[in-house]
C-alpha cells in the first residue's frame, strides 16, 4: 500500500468512521465494499476522465457501494478544486442523466462559505488530499430513510467538530 493509500485511509477510519462523521460508512467499509482509487492525474481534465472511468465501473460493480477518487498530484488549490466541481456535475448528470450517482467533496483546505480558514467546522469536509466521493443515490437514500432524524446529522457534526475543536483537529490530521 502506497503513502497515498495509507494516509487515506488513516483519515477514513480516524475522522470519517473514528468521530462518526458520517453514520452510513461503517458498514460498506466492514463489508469491503469502498474502493479507493489514487489518480496519477496532474490536471483537472484529467481527473475529469478517471471520474469517468470510476463511474463505468460503478455500473459495471454493482457489489462496490461508493469510490473515494483520490488526487494528490492534482487540484492542490482549493479554489482549483472548488472551480472543477461545475464541471465534475455536468459529467456525472451526463453519465446517468442524475438521481444515479452523487459526490462528495473533501480538500486538505475545504472551507465552507461564511467560515474562516480554521473554523473546526471545515474539518468535516477536510481530507490529506483531495477526494471525490461516488455515491450511489439509491443507497445513500436507503441511508437516510434508516437513519432517525438524518437532518441533524450536519449540525451533530459540527458540534463534535467545535467540541474537538480546530487546534486537536490540525494536530490529528496532521498525523494522518
Amino acid at each position: 500500500m502506497n503513502t497515498v493509500e495509507r494516509r487515506t485511509r488513516a483519515w477514513l477510519e480516524g475522522a470519517v468512521l473514528g468521530l462518526k462523521l458520517c453514520p452510513f460508512a461503517r458498514r460498506p467499509y466492514d463489508q469491503g465494499r469502498v474502493r479507493l482509487v489514487v489518480s496519477t492525474a496532474r490536471d483537472g481534465e484529467t481527473v475529469l476522465a478517471d471520474l469517468h472511468r470510476e463511474l463505468l465501473h460503478l455500473d459495471d460493480h454493482p457489489a462496490v457501494e461508493t469510490t473515494l477518487l483520490v488526487t494528490p498530484l492534482a487540484l492542490a488549490d482549493f479554489l482549483d478544486y472548488n472551480d472543477l466541481l461545475d464541471p465534475v456535475d455536468a459529467l456525472m448528470a451526463e453519465h446517468g442523466g442524475g438521481g444515479v450517482y452523487q459526490v462528495a467533496s473533501f480538500h486538505p483546505h475545504y472551507q465552507f462559505a461564511g467560515t474562516a480558514p480554521e473554523d473546526a467546522e471545515n474539518f468535516s469536509n477536510r481530507a490529506p488530499y483531495p477526494i471525490l466521493h461516488l455515491l450511489r443515490e439509491d443507497s445513500l437514500e436507503r441511508a437516510l430513510a434508516a437513519y432517525p432524524d438524518a437532518d441533524a446529522i450536519p449540525e451533530r457534526n459540527i458540534d463534535t467538530l467545535n467540541r474537538i475543536g480546530a487546534r486537536h483537529l490540525r494536530a490529528l490530521f496532521a498525523h494522518w
